[in-house]
């Protein structure tokens, strides 16, 4: 059965996570014409709460030309309109349509382009309240091997939840962790410890991103070790990869090894000096999504999964590692083949593909909801 989101909720939702209030100035990106309901419905929920919208049109359908015929040097600038639009606004609100995840280009230039979009993310991450949200569309369902109609469902109901409630209860499991010294991802591939002493867990519930809900936390800089393998298919800036696996000693990767993508892999951890290291641990805790899309910022909410992030940290987490990359890359935990577990010093969080009840207690929807 079609299911139609309610968009004027969630513009609401949006509007609410970030606290637009009259006076605000509010830029909007819209990366495709897909997202144009979501979209006029913020910029309606701005006017009506006295705030001043403005939407740019950064469709990535014009970066093929761009990736065909720029330089290199330029492909790395920031956009300029959109620096300028960073630098007016007070908050700020990205649409992302999942469009075709493949694009054709040299993995080089788009790693180019990639640094020059992460200059914006970092003004924005400096400079305003933001959210990202990535909406749904029947061409990535389609790339992706989903039914459409299915992708959809378990996106909308991911907002269908008391984000008061969510926030109190992600709150307190956070203050736990808090106290923990290490997180230890194992499967039979491999095992990576990540030190966390003394850093802060931040629940996300409702203020940043959509879908939303996860917790987070930024290892310790130079402590990361060993090995973790993320099977299966990705796509990052429109570059598939397959089959990654990375090996960490003292914070940083130092061995990378992929079936498909590993060029365009090993692009991105020359980014910049910051970008071999870990800038972030996240924990999915939406247990409305169930269904694995190969798209990062839907995958990453998933309960059951867990995520780094190789490049910038958060700084309310006590992250100081800097970068203008910043990539989630996922891994689910819940395989029936290849099952994972999650610990927090010695506690499991998940085990061997089971959450255990720390997180079920915290999690977006204690059950799956029905549809």
């Amino acid at each position: 059965m079609n299911h139609t989101p309610d968009w004027q909720r969630i513009g609401a939702l949006i509007s609410d996570g970030l606290h637009i209030t009259r006076g605000d100035k509010v830029s909007v990106f819209v990366t495709d014409g897909a997202a144009t309901d979501a979209v006029a419905a913020l910029v309606a929920e701005c006017w009506r709460r006295g705030a001043v919208p403005q939407v740019v049109a950064t469709d990535e359908r014009f970066d093929a030309a761009a990736l065909a015929w720029a330089e290199v040097d330029v492909l790395s600038q920031a956009p300029p309109l959109e620096v300028l639009a960073m630098k007016w606004c007070d908050v700020h609100v990205s649409f992302r349509a999942m469009t075709s995840p493949e694009v054709d280009a040299d993995p080089a230039r788009i790693a180019a382009l990639r640094r020059g979009r992460g200059l914006v993310s970092t003004l924005r991450w400096e400079r305003t309240r933001w959210a990202l949200v990535r909406i749904p569309t029947p061409a990535w369902a389609e790339a992706a091997g989903i039914d459409p109609d299915v992708l959809l469902q378990e996106w909308a109901r991911s907002f269908e939840a008391d984000w008061a409630d969510v926030k109190r209860r992600q709150g307190a499991l956070c203050a736990r962790l808090d106290a923990t010294q290490r997180i230890v991802i194992a499967d039979r591939h491999g095992r990576l410890e990540l030190p966390v002493g003394g850093r802060t867990w931040v629940p996300f519930a409702g203020e940043a991103n959509w879908p939303d809900g996860e917790i987070a936390t930024a290892p310790i800089e130079d402590g990361v070790r060993g090995d973790i393998f993320f099977p299966g298919v990705f796509w990052f800036a429109g570059v598939r990869v397959r089959d990654l696996a990375l090996t960490f000693d003292r914070g940083h990767v130092v061995k990378e090894r992929a079936a498909e993508g590993i060029e365009f892999v090993r692009q991105m951890l020359d980014t910049d000096d910051g970008a071999r290291r870990v800038g972030e641990l996240g924990i999915g805790m939406n247990a409305a999504l169930q269904t694995m899309t190969g798209d990062l910022l839907i995958d990453e909410k998933i309960l059951g999964t867990v995520h780094i992030a190789l490049g910038r940290a958060y700084p309310e987490c006590g992250g100081v590692n800097a970068s203008a990359l910043h990539w989630d890359i996922v891994k689910d935990l819940r395989s029936p083949e290849e099952p994972g577990s999650l610990s927090a010093d010695g506690e499991w969080l998940i085990a061997d593909g089971e959450v255990a009840a720390p997180l079920a207690g915290a999690s977006v929807f204690r059950s799956h909801p029905t549809p």
